[in-house]
C-alpha cells in the first residue's frame, strides 16, 4: 500500500540514504583534519607562526566542511522525516476510510457475532499501529542498513580488522532483535485484545449509563473495569519490560565493541601503523551507529506492533460480505410490488440444526395489508429482515414482481423495501435530518408532511427550535412512542413500495397508533404493506394475518375468519383476542 506512494515513497528513501550518507562522511572529515592540523604542527615544531596559521585555517576549513555536512545532513533527516510521516497519515486516512466503508457492507451476521468495541478498538488503536510502521518501521529501517552496510563497506576498507571490530556487534544485536520480535508479538497481540475487551466494558457502561444508575451498580462497574485494566496492564508491562532488557543488551554490545576498537586502535596508533586521526574516524563512526543501535528495539517493537495490528485489520479489510451482489445483478424492476414467499426456511448462523423459520409461503402486493402475529421468538421479525436481504434464505426463495431478490441488486432492492423496526436507533443531530436521514436534503414540505403523517409534527412544531432541535444521543431526549413516530417518519419520507411495520407502534398509545393508520391510508394503495404486532388491533385490518409459532404458519385468514373458529379448541388467534378484550376491558372498568 505504501508502494502506491510514487513520488513520497521513493523520495522517503532517498532523503534517508542522503541523511545516512552525510552522516557516516563526518568521520571522515573530522578525522583528516585532526591528520591534517597535526602533521602542520609537527612539521612547525611550535615556533613557525605561517604554519601554525595554515594549521588554524586548515581546522577552520574542516569544521565549516563538518557543518555543511552536518546542515546537509539536517536537510535530508528533515525531509525523511516530513515524507515519512506525511505518508503514514495518508496511509492511515486511507486504512480508516477502507475499515470504515468494509464495516458498512458486511452483513448482519457478522455485526450479529463480533461487538462493536472490539471494532473501536481495530479502527482506532490497530490502525495508528500500522500507520507508525512507515515512520518507526521501514524508514527506521532503511537508515539502519545504509548506516551499517555503507559504514562497514567504507571502514573495512580502510582498516579490515578495525572496520570489522566496528560492526562486530550487529550479529549479537540482529539475534536479540528477532528473539525480542517473537515475544514481543505476542504480547501486543494480548495487549490488542484485552484493550478490546476494555472498550467493549466502556462502550456498553456508557449505552447503558441508566440501567447503571438504577441499579446503583457503579461500584460493580468500576470493579469489572479496573479488572480489565490490570489484566491490560500485565503485558503492556511485559513489553517495556522486555523492550528495555533487549535494549540494554544490544546498547552493552555496542560498547564492547567500541571498548575493542578504542584498545586494539590504540595499539596500532602506538605501534605507528595507523595515525590518531584513522583512529579518530573509527570512533567517530562508532558514535554515529550509538543513536540506531539504541533505536532497535524502537524498530522491532514497531514491526512487532504493525504485524499484530495488520493481521487484525485485514481479519477484516479481507473479509467478503455473507450478503453481496451477485456479478452482474440487475436492477429490481418494480411493477405491482408483488411480494411472494415460496416456502422460505431460515436459519441463524450457530442454529443450523433448527429452522428459526421453516415452510413461510404468502403473496401480497400493492394495496393490500399482511398481518403477522405470534408468541415472542416465533419468527416475526425474521421474516421482516429477510425481505430487504438483510440475510439470505437458507431454503425456498423471495420474489418481488417475480424477480428473486438474491439476483437484483442490494441498493435497488432497499430502495423499494421500508422495514420500520420496534427498536428506533436515531443520530446526535437535528429532528430534520434523523427524518431526512435515507434522503439528505429532502425538501422541508416533505419533512413536514412525513412528520404529520406519523403524526409527529404538532410536537416538533411546539419544540424552541422547532425541525432543528437537537436529539439527544440516540435520541434519549425523547419518549419511546415519539422515537418510533420519527421512525416512521423516516420511513414514509422515501415511499418504498413495500413497508413492513415490525412492532413500531409498540410505545405509541392506541388513539395515535389509529390516527397514524388514517394518514397512512392513502399511501398504502400504491405499496405492500406488512403490520407485525403483538397488539391485534393493529393488524386486524389487515387482508390477511398470518399467526406464527415456532417458525411456522399455525393459522392464517382474515380477522374475522380467525374469530369464527368454534369448537372445544378455540383457535390461537381467538384465544389471543379474547385475552386481550378481556384485558381492555378490565382496565375501562378499572379506570
Amino acid at each position: 500500500m505504501a508502494l502506491r506512494y510514487r513520488v513520497r515513497f521513493p523520495a522517503a528513501v532517498l532523503a534517508v540514504i542522503g541523511a545516512a550518507t552525510f552522516q557516516l562522511l563526518i568521520p571522515r572529515f573530522l578525522g583528516g583534519a585532526i591528520d591534517h592540523a597535526a602533521s602542520m604542527l609537527a612539521a612547525a615544531g611550535g615556533e613557525d607562526a605561517t604554519l601554525i596559521a595554515a594549521a588554524k585555517s586548515a581546522l577552520l576549513g574542516s569544521a565549516l566542511m563538518v557543518l555543511g555536512t552536518a546542515i546537509m545532513r539536517g536537510v535530508f533527516t528533515l525531509a525523511h522525516n516530513y515524507l515519512a510521516e506525511s505518508i503514514g497519515q495518508s496511509f492511515g486516512y486511507e486504512l480508516r476510510l477502507s475499515f470504515f466503508e468494509k464495516l458498512q457492507r458486511l452483513s448482519f451476521s457478522y455485526h450479529d457475532r463480533i461487538h462493536s468495541g472490539d471494532l473501536i478498538t481495530r479502527g482506532m488503536l490497530d490502525i495508528e499501529g500500522v500507520r507508525r510502521f512507515i515512520e518507526s518501521g521501514v524508514m527506521r529501517l532503511f537508515q539502519l542498513a545504509v548506516l551499517i552496510g555503507l559504514g562497514a563497506y567504507l571502514y573495512m576498507g580502510q582498516d579490515l580488522i578495525l572496520g570489522a571490530l566496528c560492526v562486530s556487534f550487529v550479529p549479537f544485536a540482529l539475534w536479540r532483535g528477532v528473539v525480542f520480535r517473537l515475544r514481543v508479538r505476542a504480547l501486543w497481540r494480548e495487549f490488542q485484545e484485552r484493550m478490546s475487551v476494555l472498550t467493549r466494558i466502556m462502550e456498553e457502561n456508557l449505552a447503558g449509563i441508566r440501567v447503571v444508575r438504577a441499579f446503583a451498580a457503579q461500584k460493580h462497574e468500576m470493579q469489572k473495569f479496573d479488572d480489565w485494566q490490570q489484566r491490560t496492564l500485565a503485558p503492556a508491562i511485559d513489553m517495556v519490560r522486555v523492550r528495555y532488557f533487549n535494549t540494554s543488551m544490544m546498547t552493552f554490545s555496542y560498547f564492547v565493541a567500541m571498548g575493542l576498537v578504542l584498545w586494539f586502535g590504540g595499539l596500532r596508533v602506538i605501534d605507528g601503523q595507523i595515525t590518531v586521526g584513522e583512529l579518530t574516524q573509527f570512533l567517530v563512526f562508532m558514535t554515529v551507529l550509538q543513536m540506531p543501535v539504541r533505536q532497535v528495539g524502537m524498530v522491532i517493537n514497531g514491526y512487532a506492533r504493525a504485524s499484530v495490528s495488520g493481521a487484525r485489520m485485514f481479519e477484516i479489510l479481507d473479509l467478503e460480505p455473507a450478503i453481496r451482489d451477485r456479478q452482474g445483478a440487475p436492477a429490481l424492476k418494480i411493477g405491482a410490488a408483488a411480494l411472494a414467499f415460496e416456502n422460505v426456511s431460515f436459519s441463524y448462523q450457530g442454529f443450523a440444526s433448527e429452522h428459526t423459520v421453516e415452510g413461510i409461503t404468502f403473496a401480497i402486493e400493492a394495496g393490500q395489508t399482511l398481518g403477522i402475529v405470534g408468541p415472542p421468538g416465533s419468527g416475526k421479525s425474521t421474516i421482516a429482515h429477510l425481505i430487504p436481504r438483510f440475510y439470505d434464505v437458507t431454503g425456498g426463495r423471495i420474489t418481488i414482481d417475480g424477480q428473486d431478490i438474491r439476483e437484483v441488486t442490494l441498493d435497488s432492492l432497499r430502495a423499494q423495501v421500508g422495514v420500520v423496526q420496534q427498536d428506533t436507533f436515531l443520530f446526535k443531530t437535528e429532528v430534520r435530518e434523523n427524518v431526512c436521514y435515507g434522503e439528505p436534503g429532502a425538501e422541508d414540505d416533505r419533512v413536514v408532511e412525513a412528520a404529520d403523517t406519523a403524526q409527529l409534527h404538532d410536537y416538533v412544531a411546539g419544540l424552541p427550535e422547532g425541525y432543528d432541535t437537537l436529539v439527544g444521543e440516540r435520541g434519549l431526549s425523547l419518549s419511546g412512542g415519539q422515537r418510533q413516530r420519527l421512525s416512521i417518519a423516516r420511513s414514509v419520507l422515501l415511499t418504498p413500495r413495500i413497508i413492513v411495520f415490525d412492532d413500531s407502534t409498540a410505545a405509541i398509545d392506541a388513539g395515535t397508533e389509529l390516527r397514524i393508520r388514517e394518514s397512512l391510508k392513502e399511501l398504502n394503495r400504491s405499496r405492500a404493506t406488512i403490520i407485525i404486532s403483538h397488539r391485534l388491533s393493529s393488524l386486524m385490518h389487515a387482508d390477511e394475518i398470518l399467526f406464527l409459532e415456532e417458525g411456522r404458519i399455525v393459522e392464517r385468514g382474515s380477522h374475522a375468519e380467525l374469530l369464527a373458529q368454534q369448537g372445544p379448541h378455540l383457535g390461537r388467534y381467538r384465544r389471543l383476542f379474547d385475552l386481550q378484550m378481556g384485558l381492555a376491558r378490565d382496565n375501562a372498568h378499572a379506570r
